[in-house]
């Protein structure tokens, strides 16, 4: 048999070096110690037995210091690049895009295919898109009297023109989405819901790249469990833990120049709540699909009541109709002003007679419930936000003044929550955050709740009224 010496055999296209990403996992390389003995020769002299040298094994294993360019670590505060290692942890680093999500109800999983980031996530959105063309929505032509506009070309005018607009959105929705994904990859019973929080919200502002108001995280997370509908977050020594038997509604937002995409989903494990996830999936898509130019959102909120409430379930026997909470509504988004002015029901008959229109960006979120379906204020408030139509005025306690300045600096209109002014470094700050509270020149959020016993469900999208088509920004494979 005729053996090649390996040096003068060309490697082949695949096994030639590429300036390629890091491999996907660990990866073993190991030359084997082979000993070769030389042939007698003619002479009848018997070869020196020679050695190869032995290549020793090498563990080839992804960290965000290697997964990241030079140049691109240079534009990443370094304090950041040590928080999201802390954050993902002996999380292993892989190039893959499919994450299995069966361990959820009613959460759709990640498909396997083309990826410009890592799992778990590593690489900001900007440098994923370089040339700022970020994925597009969901697309969802206009119907009815509105079908004209999917051809017009005045309007595919107007649509060009507002491109920038879409950018802000887009790069937000993209970045939502690959929070989302790490979320539900961490999202187990077992964890507290301090850590999933702050996780996530790490993971978001490391991903969009946080840059004061032009970019970063639009409101605090919700982890509101159980009968609390929304508005919950831990506040500091807040150690709950997600339970095997819990809803939790996942409610988080990331904004870009003011620009915010906000949306929830429900995390739960157990299979004896698939009706109310599904029931409550089902009226949001049902906004969705009914949101127009020139559409009443009394109409909207008819259709999800509608949908919502032809679904019951069973709980320890007892079967229970799921009701709409009626005084919880979807709303439009303004430029850092998360809930802009109108709101949009869930219920019928609440007389509210605004009509979308084109340009609007909306949040439809629906809450379904096994209890009362109407909520109140109840617990330890954690939200809070400057009020959007404050007026200037003279501050005479210098320790609110000096917090004012803070918020005004760090979040402008957009919500808070202690932890983050904890985070900041600020200290004693709770009576001069009362003293803004009684000014009326921030607003407090507490938590929303229904009964006790009672479950609440959530689902949320963002979407924009185009003057050529509905885009449904935050739409993911996962819901």
């Amino acid at each position: 048999m005729l053996v090649e010496d390996p040096a003068n055999v060309k490697p082949k296209a695949e096994e030639i070096p590429k300036p390629a990403p890091p491999k996907d996992e660990d990866s073993d390389e190991e030359e084997k110690d082979d000993e070769v003995e030389a042939g007698e020769g003619a002479d009848g002299a018997k070869g020196d037995k020679k050695k190869k040298k032995k290549k020793k094994k090498k563990k080839v294993k992804l960290t965000v210091d290697k997964v990241l360019t030079p140049e691109q670590l240079a534009q990443i505060p370094k304090e950041r690049i040590e928080i999201i290692k802390k954050v993902l942890g002996d999380m292993p680093i892989k190039r893959e895009r499919a994450q299995d999500n069966s361990h959820f109800r009613n959460l759709g999983s990640w498909k396997e295919g083309p990826t410009l980031q890592t799992n778990p996530p590593t690489i900001p959105v900007d440098f994923q898109f370089p040339d700022r063309v970020f994925p597009i929505g969901q697309i969802m032509e206009y119907t009815g009297s509105n079908m004209y506009r999917t051809t017009n070309a005045e309007l595919k005018e107007k649509d060009r023109i507002a491109e920038e607009h879409y950018t802000h959105l887009r790069k937000a929705a993209e970045c939502q989405r690959q929070v989302r994904k790490f979320t539900q990859s961490i999202a187990k019973p077992g964890i507290r819901l301090i850590d999933l929080c702050e996780k996530l919200e790490e993971m978001n502002r490391h991903l969009v790249n946080e840059n004061g108001l032009h970019a970063g995280i639009a409101f605090p997370t919700g982890c509101s469990i159980n009968h609390v509908a929304a508005h919950y977050t831990p506040n500091a020594g807040d150690f709950t833990v997600l339970g095997p038997d819990d809803v939790c509604k996942i409610d988080f937002g990331t904004q870009v120049e003011g620009r915010i995409i906000d949306t929830a989903f429900t995390v739960a494990f157990n299979p004896k709540f698939d009706p109310l996830l599904l029931a409550v999936q089902d009226a949001t898509e049902t906004g969705i699909r009914e949101a127009g130019i020139d559409v009443r959102v009394s109409d909207v909120g008819a259709a999800i009541q509608e949908a919502m409430e032809s679904h019951e379930i069973e709980l320890d026997g007892k079967t229970y109709r799921i009701r709409s909470v009626k005084n919880l509504n979807g709303h439009l988004i303004g430029p850092y002003h998360i809930h802009g002015g109108k709101s949009v029901p869930i219920v019928a008959g609440t007389g509210m007679n605004d009509k979308m229109e084109e340009g609007e960006l909306y949040a439809i979120e629906t809450f379904g419930s096994t209890g009362k379906g109407y909520v109140w204020e109840e617990g330890e408030c954690s939200h809070y936000m400057k009020d959007f139509y404050a007026q200037p005025r003279a501050i005479r306690n210098p320790r609110a003044k000096g917090l004012l300045k803070h918020i005004e600096t760090n979040f402008s209109t957009l919500a808070f929550c202690k932890r983050w002014l904890d985070r900041a470094g600020e200290t004693n700050y709770i009576l001069a955050l009362k003293h803004l509270v009684d000014d009326g020149i921030v607003n407090p959020y507490p938590p929303l709740c229904d009964v006790k016993g009672s479950y609440v469900a959530q689902y949320e999208h963002t979407f924009l009224l185009r003057p050529t088509c509905k885009e449904v920004l935050s739409r993911g494979e996962d819901y």
